[in-house]
């Protein structure tokens, strides 16, 4: 039985761990220029890969991790996690390259993608049921703050060295080791489980990496080698998902994809993460190149979006059951382009915070915050209780393959502009294209809605493979 200081205590550690995984997603885009301007000027093509190197990572093996860590010890796994991600962090601060920084942080990803899972499981297993909704409320809250927090965070630290960024992680990571390995309980699946498919998850990860490759040094490679790279891509998404139709424990179970809620939340959660991505980045390289802002006074700037996510999703919560999570995402996604359009109709070379940029930023923070809880609270409404983990493991994913998409594709857009009105000219591609993605994610959110059938016929259980 739990005391309430006890129920505090596990939910602090769990929520501290996945804040510090999910802060390392948006800390680092505003110490672009310093990491780029240290290792010799390099361009944003490259630069783009300490983001993508860890989202590409942290997505595929969210869902594998997430099962190894029910098969062998949630604890262990959390624990595992948390060093892997504090050893990484301090690798990447010593990092004396760009690609040597690149390769700590898939080590950090590899850590987080362990701990998520983990934490989560142990939450839901050392809270009774009648509490477990509260429990992951708050610790899905610590994500959405680590949203706001990361760009002002990233400022902070940046004033002092863009290795800060990663320094920070190193307390934090040995505090939550030793209270995590004295308090934190014991947990696994008692039933015997198959291994996941691991060498699926590294089919997608290569495919979705080629893919980030390919989109990137468009204005680089001839178009040929491009074409073939996008096709080697294409060519591992079939062979993931052949894979997983014949596998006892695939990644993704196809019977999933029969569930229409499922399917449709995921694909707005795709496109939804690409726009919400490339625009912040789109925001603070604005605030950096053009404007000339320092990091913390870009960190500072972003933070006003973010901290309208949670108002956002208040008004989402009450509206929710009369507007149905469909109505209510797409509402959302379209808040975002007035969002976009309010920024870009008014964004000039002269700096004009107040003016140009914050209306569209907050107007687009409130449609984050209708938007976002809405698909990760709907994603799983339909599935049966045992692939509840599952399904939100594969919406997080499709997450961060959004991200990934995201800005592969503001990297493309953007090029290597030389003269402001080259600038102005490949910015404005870049907000058009953020645009219609949030359209299209408008489009897609309306089948979120779709009820056509009870989750027993929806799914079999027959169809769905012990794990």
């Amino acid at each position: 039985m739990l005391t309430p200081g006890k129920s505090r205590l596990l939910l602090s550690i769990l929520s501290i761990a996945a804040f510090m995984a999910g802060l390392d997603l948006f800390i680092v885009n505003v110490a672009f220029d310093d990491i780029g301007k240290d290792f010799q000027g390099e361009p944003l093509a490259n630069l783009s890969w300490i983001l993508n190197g860890y989202a590409i990572i942290f997505a595929a093996l969210l869902v594998p991790m997430g099962r190894l860590a029910d098969r062998y010890g949630r604890k262990e796994g959390f624990l595992l996690g948390v060093a892997v991600f504090t050893i990484a962090s301090g690798a990447c601060a010593a990092s004396n390259s760009l690609w040597v920084l690149v390769a700590f942080r898939v080590l950090q990803a590899v850590g987080a993608a362990l701990l998520t899972p983990a934490s989560l499981g142990l939450l839901l297993s050392v809270f009774p049921p009648e509490k477990r909704a509260g429990a992951v409320r708050i610790w899905s809250a610590s994500a959405a703050l680590a949203a706001a927090a990361g760009p002002v965070f990233g400022g902070l630290l940046v004033s002092a060295s863009w290795r800060w960024v990663f320094l920070v992680n190193l307390p934090i990571g040995l505090l939550t080791l030793v209270v995590a390995a004295r308090h934190l309980p014991s947990s696994k699946d008692e039933s015997p489980s198959r291994m996941p498919d691991l060498p699926g998850a590294a089919v997608l990860t290569v495919a979705v990496g080629l893919l980030a490759l390919g989109l990137v040094k468009i204005d680089d490679w001839s178009p040929g080698r491009v074409a073939a790279v996008l096709a080697l891509a294409a060519a591992g998404i079939a062979g993931f998902w052949l894979r997983s139709r014949r596998h006892p424990s695939p990644v993704i179970e196809p019977a999933l994809l029969k569930v229409p809620v499922f399917v449709w939340s995921n694909a707005t959660a795709i496109v939804f993460s690409a726009a919400f991505a490339a625009n912040l980045l789109c925001a603070i390289l604005w605030m950096q190149n053009v404007w000339q802002y320092s990091a913390l006074r870009t960190g500072l700037g972003i933070a006003p979006g973010p901290l309208m996510v949670p108002l956002g999703a208040v008004v989402a919560s009450k509206l929710g059951r009369r507007v149905g999570p469909g109505r209510l995402t797409a509402l959302g996604c379209l808040l975002c382009v007035v969002g976009v359009v309010l920024m870009w109709r008014q964004l000039g070379q002269q700096p004009d915070y107040a003016g140009a940029l914050l209306p569209g930023w907050l107007v687009g923070g409130a449609g984050v915050g209708l938007a976002l809880p809405t698909i990760l609270s709907t994603a799983t409404s339909d599935l049966p209780p045992e692939r509840f983990s599952t399904g939100s493991a594969v919406v997080n994913m499709s997450r961060q393959i959004g991200t990934v998409l995201g800005i592969s594709l503001l990297v493309a857009l953007l090029g290597s502009p030389r003269t402001y009105d080259d600038t102005h000219r490949a910015f404005g591609h870049a907000w058009t294209a953020i645009g219609l993605f949030m359209l299209a994610g408008a489009v897609t959110a309306l089948g979120m809605s779709a009820r056509s059938t009870p989750v027993e016929r929806a799914v079999p259980h027959s169809e769905l493979r012990a794990e």
